[in-house]
């Protein structure tokens, strides 16, 4: 279609726009791959990490073993909305923010 507008102007390309390739398109085309590129390799698998831990956390009860960012070992011993009461040692309890809680390694024996 454009080919045929060149055609009936005589060949000539308006004035104000480069003439022949793509033009502005054709310079965008790299910066617009590379973005493609980089959605499906970083952003995409970050936000299907982010989903599977809020799975994880929201399917966490009493009872399970779990696991914080910082390395400490617990048995979760009481949920409520945002927090979770967690027992790391005899007759030591702590209370941790939800997001506090890397994995679940199980459930513990009672």
């Amino acid at each position: 279609m454009l080919g045929i507008a060149f055609a009936q102007n005589g060949g000539s390309a308006p004035a104000g726009q480069p003439s022949g390739g793509l033009g502005m398109i054709g310079s965008l085309l790299p910066l617009i791959l590379i973005f493609v590129v980089l959605y499906f390799l970083m952003i995409l698998p970050q936000q299907r990490r982010q989903k599977k831990h809020q799975q994880m956390i929201n399917s966490l009860k009493k009872g399970d073993r779990v696991v914080f960012a910082s390395g400490i070992l617990g048995v979760i011993t009481n949920v409520k909305d945002n927090t979770f009461m967690v027992k790391i040692a005899e007759e030591t309890e702590v209370e941790v923010e939800k997001g506090a809680i890397a994995y679940k390694i199980g459930s513990a024996q009672q």
